[in-house]
């Protein structure tokens, strides 16, 4: 078949509905009746779709409907055409009304998400900006998905890249805090590292190589931590009611510095950083999105 004509002409909008509906149930039963048709018609539905596709979408389990592996990979991208068809035609809305749906590292949520989202809605009143905050391949699944319209966070790894764009804003320190008074302030890091509870970030955060190529630098490859995350309300809880010092992202926690709640430990380290940054499918569109990138590209030039 011609590349340019890869899905057959048969193929209509109410079959990816379908077959999206039952992907996300499981059942076809509760999404007939979710639809007001009956399961027969459904079921017809369905089979139209697997034959003009030439492959099962599904492995019948009793009343399960499991995805094959074809119909894992025609989900993702069914998805992904389906939101940008609906996010296209509410851009054709009087007043460009919609929901933009942005994926956000605790490192930009602190304080740069909160000043675009104040002069995003100032220009898009109409506009409702939905944010969905996780680690970052948790984002990263979502963005692929379509669950999201762009991720705003640290610059993802070359597996992860293909198809999508990212822009550099700014550099982020990773930093090394305690609470305000913790008895190692003015003494060696390393020695206050080897005797004090630490707080790292999980295997899977973006960041957490950089900490370990330091924590190696300093003769303590093989220090365990008592705790691995980079949520602000667990590492700020503990290190507020203990002696632990935790490497986190300087946004993460830049209140707590300014109030003097926590307080910076020198690490004496000027790798420990990394891109902050934009990451979106290509050619990719979404109510307020051009100017929700305008506005954090404004903000990043303050920062520099």
């Amino acid at each position: 078949m011609d590349n340019k004509n890869a899905i057959h002409p048969g193929v209509k909008l109410r079959h990816i509905r379908a077959f999206l509906d039952i992907a996300a149930e499981g059942n076809l039963s509760a999404v007939a009746r979710a639809q007001g048709i009956t399961q027969p018609a459904l079921s017809r539905t369905l089979a139209e779709l697997e034959t003009l596709l030439g492959q099962p979408m599904f492995l019948r389990q009793g009343r399960r409907m499991h995805l094959s592996e074809a119909g894992a990979l025609f989900r993702r991208h069914a998805s992904i055409a389906l939101q940008a068809l609906e996010a296209g035609a509410a851009a054709l809305q009087p007043g460009n009304h919609g929901t933009l749906r942005i994926g956000v590292l605790p490192t930009v949520a602190t304080r740069v998400l909160p000043q675009i989202a104040l002069r995003l809605r100032e220009l898009h009143p109409d506009v409702t900006l939905s944010a969905e905050t996780g680690p970052h391949f948790h984002l990263m699944r979502l963005l692929r998905e379509g669950s999201v319209d762009l991720v705003i966070g640290r610059l993802p790894g070359s597996a992860e890249i293909a198809g999508m764009n990212f822009e550099h804003l700014y550099e982020e320190e990773v930093i090394l805090v305690a609470r305000a008074g913790h008895p190692g302030l003015g003494r060696p890091t390393a020695k206050v590292l080897a005797e004090m509870p630490a707080i790292l970030p999980p295997v899977t955060a973006l960041i957490r190589p950089a900490v370990d190529d330091y924590l190696a630098a300093n003769g303590l490859s093989g220090l365990r931590p008592a705790i691995e995350t980079v949520s602000l309300a667990l590492g700020r809880g503990i290190c507020l009611a203990s002696d632990a010092v935790w490497f986190i992202s300087r946004g993460v926690v830049i209140h707590e510095l300014e109030r003097g709640d926590l307080v910076e430990l020198p690490t004496g380290a000027r790798f420990l950083s990394g891109a902050v940054g934009m990451t979106q499918r290509q050619s990719w569109s979404a109510p307020g999105l051009d100017d929700f990138q305008q506005i954090a590209r404004d903000i990043a030039r303050v920062r520099e």
